[in-house]
């Protein structure tokens, strides 16, 4: 694409996605505006982010089988810790029967005594030798295995987070590409409605955002659900009773999560809004920070940065408050179930119904069972943050994008130029009409200016040819096809156009020049710069064409960077040039040099010229005069002058009288 400069953005009412104030959406440093978020539920979501990995489905199994693997051998720990305190209990009380007496006289004995309990506790016991003591091989024959167990878990954990990493990364790399090809494939109207801050917000912070949240909540949580599922198991194992009593703390636990959860994902999503709005009045204000010093309104920006900083403050504030009730719910449940499980346990042991060693099992994996749901409601509050950042970027991504392309065509050898309106007619908002039935003809090598007062729709017509909008219905042609017949890409690569705002990026002047034309050799962006006056002043700077300006052109005049702009044009050799009040920003005598030079671009190719200053369009071959989206008069200047009628009025207000009041 040839072009050089981003197009002027239209102002027209909101539709019902916009909060539009005053002075249209994200224009000037005291207005602004934002695409209204619409809230999805938590699951869908989550599911659709989730969905997000599918490329990565191998390395997914791959960190499902390690984590079964690894929760499997650390859910068989406290088991084998249990048999060994088994045999540390059972050592005790070896001690206090006398050598050479069996266990069942010992019990017997016991029994006659009126111990009952201790008797029923004494029979269940295994490995009981009368007077042996602890027997240190086996226990620590147990330590060792269970130290090669936790060893062997901890390295299959330590593998599946370093492929889960490589997963995660891996999605957002895939999101960050598809919200830049989204954005490439977005209409002009999109941004238009779009604040700046508000889309680089969903583009940066939500991006990153999402990022962290599966960063710190992937593994953990599929490590948890899976310990879950492996204690539960273990725990059915030693004891049904007691594994139902444990089974308590779930239906609670999520009745309570889910509760507050319901709560707090709509003030997480507000969080996440509020945001991107204060980030669209903080890159407004730095924009236009300029203007706001000389017009005296700090104070009335820093009372709106205030407002808007207070508002996501009570948002942010309210959104980890209530999610912060999660995770104390969840460990007072998990506090009160241990306590029961444990005088049960104890009952237990003493009737000889369980062993020590397996109350001892027990306890671990109810605190282990406990623990994966307080990990969970400890996330709560991140995973509602990183799904309501995800929200955002998905309605990015579901946004409605330009209009297919056509089939590529083969650029002609020879382009004539001719440009044709017929019946077009185009409006920004449904109930606003701008152009009706608007036709000309634009005939080859001839320059047609335009004019008008502001808002007739003078920059909406070039717009129009270069399809950064679609009509309402008629057609435009260029040399007789159809632009909607041939590709963005072939129909922008015959047009030049350079706007009254410039815009450079941060790089080198031979950069910026050769921006519209990447294979320009040096000797081209030269003359180019020659004859668009740029070499005039390159030489006095300090490193000339390689001399790094920066996005806002700051170690350049204004009318330095709209030179720099027209060279660029000039460099691509367009078929058709467009020039929206491209020497507004430059002296007279330049403006006089430039229109010359661009009387010799002009040459054989068709151009569109927008202007307010009646005297660079005196040589026009057609001036158009606009008003209401309407072509009210045509003619060349001196035609139009005799006619008296819009030309003659606007071209008098100029130059013959002093302004007058419009009533």
């Amino acid at each position: 694409m040839s072009t050089t400069e981003k197009p002027k953005k239209q102002e027209f009412e909101a539709t019902e996605r916009i909060e539009a104030p005053m002075g249209g959406p994200g224009r000037g440093p005291m207005g602004g505006g934002m695409v209204a978020q619409k809230a999805m539920t938590f699951g869908p979501s989550a599911k659709r982010l989730v969905g997000q990995m599918r490329p990565d489905r191998v390395q997914a199994i791959a960190v499902v089988v390690l984590g079964v693997v690894s929760v499997g051998l650390m859910s068989v720990g406290p088991r084998i810790l249990g048999h060994g305190t088994d045999l540390i209990f059972s050592g005790l009380i070896s001690r206090g029967i006398p050598a050479g007496v069996s266990q069942d006289q010992a019990v017997d004995n016991l029994r006659a005594q009126g111990n009952d309990r201790q008797a029923d506790m004494l029979a269940s016991m295994d490995h009981v030798v009368p007077g042996q003591g602890v027997d240190f091989t086996a226990l620590g024959h147990v330590l060792m295995v269970v130290l090669a167990i936790y060893a062997g878990a901890s390295l299959l954990a330590w593998l599946q987070g370093y492929i889960l990493n490589g997963v995660v990364q891996n999605t957002i790399y895939r999101m960050r590409s598809d919200v830049e090809e989204k954005i490439n494939r977005l209409p002009l109207g999109y941004f238009d409605r779009s604040p700046r801050g508000e889309l680089l917000s969903r583009v940066t912070n939500d991006i990153d955002n999402v990022s962290q949240t599966l960063q710190q909540t992937m593994s953990q949580l599929l490590t948890s659900l899976m310990t879950v599922l492996a204690v539960l198991g273990m725990m059915f194992w030693i004891s049904p009773l007691l594994a139902l009593v444990a089974l308590i703390a779930v239906p609670m636990s999520l009745v309570v999560t889910r509760t507050i959860m319901k709560r707090s994902q709509g003030q997480f999503v507000a969080q996440w809004r509020r945001t991107g709005k204060l980030n669209a009045q903080i890159e407004e204000a730095y924009s236009g920070h300029a203007l706001v010093k000389v017009f005296g309104r700090q104070h009335e920006v820093e009372e709106r940065f205030a407002a808007e900083n207070e508002e996501l403050y009570q948002v942010s504030f309210g959104a980890q408050f209530v999610s912060g009730l999660i995770m104390p719910s969840i460990m007072f449940i998990g506090n009160l179930n241990y306590v029961v499980i444990a005088v049960i346990g104890g009952l237990r042991v003493a009737s000889g119904s369980l062993s020590l060693g397996d109350v001892q099992a027990f306890v671990q994996y109810s605190r282990q069972f406990t623990q994966p749901l307080t990990t969970v409601a400890s996330m709560a509050n991140l995973l509602q943050s990183g799904v309501a950042s995800a929200e955002r970027v998905f309605e990015l991504l579901d946004a409605d994008e330009e209009t297919e392309d056509a089939a590529a065509l083969t650029t002609p050898a020879v382009r004539r130029g001719e440009v044709a309106f017929e019946h077009v007619s185009f409006r920004y908002d449904e109930d606003r009409p701008l152009i009706t039935d608007l036709s000309l003809v634009a005939r080859p090598g001839q320059t047609v200016a335009i004019v008008g007062p502001t808002g007739a729709g003078k920059t909406t017509l070039v717009n129009l040819v270069m399809r950064f909008y679609d009509l309402d219905a008629g057609r435009i042609t260029i040399d007789d096809v159809d632009i909607t017949a041939m590709p963005r890409s072939t129909l922008r690569g015959q047009i030049g156009m350079v706007l009254q705002d410039t815009w450079l990026f941060g790089g080198t002047i031979r950069d910026n020049i050769a921006y519209g034309r990447p294979d320009a050799t040096e000797e081209q962006v030269l003359e180019a710069a020659r004859a668009t006056f740029v070499d005039r002043f390159v030489h006095s700077l300090p490193d000339g064409y390689d001399t790094v300006i920066d996005e806002e052109g700051s170690n350049l005049s204004a009318g330095e960077r709209q030179l720099v702009t027209i060279a660029r044009a000039f460099l691509t050799n367009p078929a058709l040039l467009i020039l929206d009040e491209a020497t507004s920003s430059v002296d007279t005598r330049t403006e006089l040099l430039l229109q010359q030079a661009m009387a010799a671009l002009r040459t054989d190719r068709t151009s569109f010229v927008i202007a307010h200053r009646l005297s660079t369009i005196r040589d026009a071959d057609l001036i158009l005069v606009m008003e209401d989206g309407a072509i009210v008069e045509q003619g060349t200047h001196e035609e139009l002058l005799v006619a008296e009628g819009a030309y003659s009025r606007l071209y008098h207000a100029q130059f013959a009288a002093a302004a007058t009041e419009v009533i």
